[in-house]
C-alpha cells in the first residue's frame, strides 16, 4: 500500500506501509530460500544452455561469459537483499521497496517490469515443459500425431492442478526437495548421456557461424541477456519475505549457498553438453541425446514435472497479488478459496499457456525476457537504487562503479530488446503459429 508522507512537508517522496498480505512470511530458513534459489538456476532452463547460450558464444565466449555473469548476478542481488529493511522498513514485495526510495511512480513502473519478467519466464517453463512431454511422447511413438502445443496445453493443466492445491510460497517444502531429486535426476543423465556421445562422436565443430556481421551481433547480445536470465529471479524480495529473522543475514547466506554449491550442476550441463555437440548442441539437450530409451523417459519426465514446480514459484508473486486484493483468508482448504484459486489462476495459466502454444521459440523468449526485464530489474534498477539509498556513505570510487552498471547494462537492455524482437519476427516468418518446433 502507498501512501504520502505527512511528516516532513519539505519531502514529497512517498512512504510505503508495510502492506498485509494473504500469504505467509517470515517462516522459513535460510537453507529453505537458497534451495528455491538453486531450483530457479537449476530448472529445466538448464538443458537449454548448452544450445542458447554456449552456441552463440563458443568457449571462450561462453565460459568467460558464464563466469562474469555469475559474479555480476551475485554482486547485484547482494545489493537488493542488503536494502531489504531500507529505513527499518520490512519490503517484502520489489516494488514496495523501489517506492520507498523513488515514489509512487517507480512502484508502478517495477510492478510492471516485474510482471513482464515473471510472465516470459513461466512462458519458457510452458515451453519447456511441453517440449520435454514431447521428447517422452517421440521415444515410444512413431505416428507423431500430436504436436507440441498439445503438450504445451497438457503442461498447462498440469500447471493449474499444481497451483491450485500449492496455496503459496512456504507451502513448498515437501515440493522443494522434490524439485532437487528432479533436477539432479534429469542433470545427471543429461551429463552421463552427453558424455558418452562425446566420447564415441567424431572431432566436433565448435567454430560459431553467422551469416551476417549484423546476425553476429544480434546473436551475441541476444546471448548475453540469456547469460544473466540464467542466474536472476527478478523477484528476490518476495522470496526475501519468506525468511525468518535476521532477513537480511539470512539472505545473505541463501544467495552464497545459490552462487557456489548452486552453480555447479548448471556449469556441468551446460559446458558438458556443449563439448559432446559442438556447434549442433539442439537447444533442448536431451534431444540430441542418444541412450536407453526408459532413462531418456525418465529424464525427460523429470523436468516436465520440475519445470511446474518452478513456474509456481515464479507465478507466486502474481498469486500473492490476487489473493491479497480479493481478500483470501482462512483456511487454503475452504471450498471458497479452492474455487478462487481455480477461477484466478487457471485464468493467468490458461493465458500463459495459449501464449506459449502460439509462439514456441525459446531461445528467444530467453533474449527478450533478459532485456526487457531481467536487465533493468536485477541490475540497472539495483544499483541505481543502492545509490539512492546509500549516497552519503558511499566513496566516490563506489559511485562511480554503480554508475558504471546503471550505463552498461542500459545500454545492454537496449541492445538485447532489439535481438530478441528481431529474433522472434525471424522465427515467425520460418514457422506457423502452433508451431512444431
Amino acid at each position: 500500500m502507498v501512501e504520502e508522507s505527512r511528516d516532513d512537508p519539505e519531502d514529497d517522496r512517498l512512504t510505503v506501509k508495510v502492506p498485509e498480505t494473504a500469504h505467509q512470511i517470515s517462516t522459513d530458513s535460510w537453507f529453505q530460500a537458497g534451495f528455491v534459489l538453486t531450483t530457479g538456476i537449476n530448472s529445466v532452463f538448464v538443458l537449454g544452455y548448452s544450445g542458447t547460450i554456449m552456441v552463440p558464444l563458443g568457449w571462450v565466449g561462453g565460459v568467460v561469459g558464464l563466469l562474469l555473469a555469475t559474479a555480476i548476478s551475485l554482486q547485484a542481488n547482494m545489493l537488493v537483499a542488503k536494502l531489504h529493511e531500507f529505513e527499518g522498513k520490512r519490503h517484502i514485495r520489489y516494488r514496495d521497496l523501489a517506492a520507498q526510495i523513488y515514489g509512487r511512480e517507480a512502484y508502478y513502473i517495477t510492478w510492471a517490469l516485474q510482471y513482464v519478467n515473471l510472465f516470459m519466464i513461466n512462458i519458457g517453463y510452458l515451453i519447456l515443459g511441453g517440449s520435454a512431454l514431447k521428447a517422452c511422447y517421440v521415444l515410444f511413438n512413431e505416428d507423431h500425431s500430436l504436436k507440441l502445443p498439445h503438450f504445451i496445453a497438457i503442461e498447462g493443466l498440469v500447471c493449474i492442478l499444481f497451483a491450485v492445491s500449492t496455496p503459496h510460497l512456504s507451502s513448498l517444502r515437501v515440493w522443494s526437495g522434490c524439485s532437487t531429486v528432479l533436477c539432479l535426476l534429469y542433470i545427471i543423465v543429461a551429463c552421463v548421456l552427453a558424455t558418452n556421445d562425446g566420447l564415441n562422436a567424431p572431432p566436433r565443430d565448435y567454430s560459431v557461424h553467422w551469416n551476417s556481421t549484423s546476425d553476429r551481433i544480434f546473436s551475441t547480445i541476444g546471448a548475453s541477456a540469456s547469460l544473466v536470465f540464467a542466474f536472476n529471479t527478478g523477484m528476490l524480495p518476495e522470496i526475501q519475505a519468506t525468511v525468518r529473522q535476521p532477513a537480511v543475514r539470512n539472505m545473505l547466506k541463501a544467495l552464497y549457498f545459490q552462487f557456489s554449491v548452486g552453480v555447479v550442476p548448471m556449469y556441468a550441463v551446460t559446458f558438458i553438453g556443449y563439448w559432446a555437440y559442438g556447434s549442433s548442441t539442439p537447444t533442448y539437450l536431451l534431444n540430441g541425446a542418444s541412450g536407453p530409451v526408459w532413462v531418456k523417459a525418465a529424464a525427460n519426465m523429470s523436468a516436465s514435472l520440475q519445470a511446474v514446480i518452478a513456474l509456481h514459484i515464479f507465478a507466486s508473486p502474481t498469486y500473492e497479488y490476487l489473493d491479497t486484493k480479493f481478500g483470501v483468508t482462512g483456511s487454503s482448504l475452504k471450498w471458497k478459496n479452492i474455487a478462487f484459486r481455480l477461477i484466478a489462476r487457471g485464468g493467468y495459466l490458461t493465458v500463459s499457456t495459449l501464449v506459449s502454444a502460439l509462439l514456441p521459440f525459446l531461445g528467444d523468449f530467453e533474449t527478450l525476457t533478459g532485456a526487457l526485464s531481467t536487465f533493468p530489474l536485477t541490475f540497472i534498477l539495483a544499483n541505481h537504487m543502492y545509490l539512492v539509498a546509500k549516497k552519503h556513505k558511499l566513496s566516490s570510487m563506489q559511485r562511480f562503479w554503480h554508475w558504471l552498471n546503471v550505463g552498461f547494462f542500459g545500454l545492454m537492455s537496449l541492445g538485447a530488446t532489439i535481438a530478441g524482437i528481431r529474433l522472434i519476427a525471424l522465427d515467425s516468418k520460418e514457422y506457423h503459429i502452433f508451431a512444431d518446433v
